[in-house]
């Protein structure tokens, strides 16, 4: 008979207590769970922790169960409800939630469920995961964030992993030269004596016996210089050394007319604030630049932008006439990585969608690395979209999107977003 005794701290079922492991080994449920909650939110509080929710039968873990053994004789005596070909009522369906092992609970979670929250920062960790900025070039030596390891000498401290023997060895010489070379010229000395006596033993034996044992006595000072020492251990020693890196601005041109309705804000919001935090998140040296716009534009603080109320009439060209402007004036294509993000319901004058799709073609495509257009509506696409579908034809790194309700928001975002896009020459 076998017999299997754990003797671990934690019993079974809470061996995935430590925070990290779990979050390792329930990822896809966890992620799951991450993306169904990104919607639920409100404006405000999408920064915020979050408690997720796994069935349990995503946490069952294999156990050990005991047989009866041996070899043993039974008689079934069948059944005496049903005959061959009959028909088997399906059993009534059971009132509550749950694995059927008890009641659900008064909060609607039944046993099936189990509740785990994290943290701020391991739920935006899991929500902008394998999400980066497309065609980011490294071209700057400014605000340095990055660095690479690199050799630098040897020091007397480190990790054993780190020894350079052949170093060491050499100091080991050096360090045995040095502390034997007077004494082994004292004994050389003194041999040279002691064979000069030795030729004439009858005159010389206690000065004979004199030198012997001073010459024994420094050869064992001599062997007892160690071989190697922890003075001789050399380390290789690794430093980091900055590369260049990455300085990109994003522009956020947000339409704020009076075809904008509170909902259709609210998505917007929901999407910049998405796009901000993974801003701030990924990339610690980033500039974002925040434009508002009706029949003019104007660039506003973070504040200004996600709450003014702010409206009126709608020419979309301002926006980008204003991101032209700033761009000439503080970021030289050169130095900068220059993104650009559009949210609007495509409401627009229709004489004004040819200047947009021209100044997006002639002045933004050509300096910026990439251009992602949201389009938050429910009606049909509007002239905006038709000339800037004209647009995306012949760019690469100008995308569109089409979103019609919040659950569309995260899905959208990840597109845009994703990595391994293909990069821009």
């Amino acid at each position: 008979m076998a017999n299997f005794i754990d003797r671990r701290l934690n019993s079974k079922n809470k061996s995935t207590v430590n925070r990290q492991r779990f979050i390792r080994r329930y990822k896809q449920q966890i992620k799951k769970s991450v993306e169904q909650a990104v919607n639920k939110r409100g404006v405000t509080d999408v920064d915020s922790g979050e408690s997720i929710t796994i069935t349990k039968k995503d946490l069952s873990e294999p156990i050990f169960h005991q047989g009866k053994g041996g070899i043993k004789d039974r008689v079934h005596p069948g059944n005496d409800q049903y005959s061959e070909g009959d028909k088997i009522k399906r059993p009534p369906q059971q009132q509550g939630q749950g694995s059927g092992q008890g009641e659900a609970s008064d909060s609607g979670e039944g046993e099936d469920d189990f509740v785990f929250s994290i943290s701020k920062d391991e739920y935006l960790n899991l929500l902008f995961e394998d999400l980066e900025l497309p065609n980011l070039e490294k071209n700057q030596l400014d605000k340095l964030i990055d660095y690479k390891t690199v050799r630098s000498g040897y020091c007397a401290e480190g990790m054993p992993a780190n020894i350079d023997i052949v170093k060491s060895l050499q100091g080991s010489i050096a360090r045995r030269i040095a502390m034997t070379s007077g004494k082994r010229k004292h004994l050389k000395e003194l041999e040279q004596q002691l064979l000069a006596l030795e030729q004439d033993t009858h005159e010389h034996i206690k000065e004979i016996k004199g030198l012997k044992k001073e010459i024994k006595a420094l050869k064992e000072k001599i062997k007892k210089v160690p071989f190697i020492d922890t003075f001789d251990l050399q380390f290789r020693n690794y430093a980091k050394q900055p590369v260049p890196t990455s300085k990109a601005v994003m522009f956020c041109l947000m339409d704020v007319s009076g075809s904008m309705d509170q909902a259709t804000k609210d998505i917007a919001k929901r999407f910049y604030i998405l796009l901000y935090l993974f801003l701030t998140r990924t990339y610690k040296t980033i500039d974002v630049v925040y434009i508002r716009h009706h029949t003019q534009a104007k660039e506003v603080d973070e504040q200004e932008f996600f709450y003014s109320q702010e409206t009126g009439g709608t020419i979309a060209s301002s926006a980008l006439e204003l991101m032209v402007k700033i761009m000439n004036d503080r970021y030289n294509p050169r130095e900068w990585n220059i993104y650009g993000a559009q949210a609007s319901d495509g409401d627009n004058w229709a004489d004004d969608s040819p200047h947009c799709s021209e100044l997006m073609v002639e002045k933004i495509l050509p300096i910026t690395r990439y251009f992602a257009y949201i389009e938050i509506t429910q009606r049909a696409h509007q002239t905006l979209w038709q000339y800037y579908s004209q647009v995306a034809s012949t760019h690469e790194h100008f995308a569109m999107q089409h979103i019609k309700s919040v659950e569309d928001i995260y899905p959208v975002f990840r597109e845009l977003f994703k990595k391994n896009q293909k990069q821009v020459a």
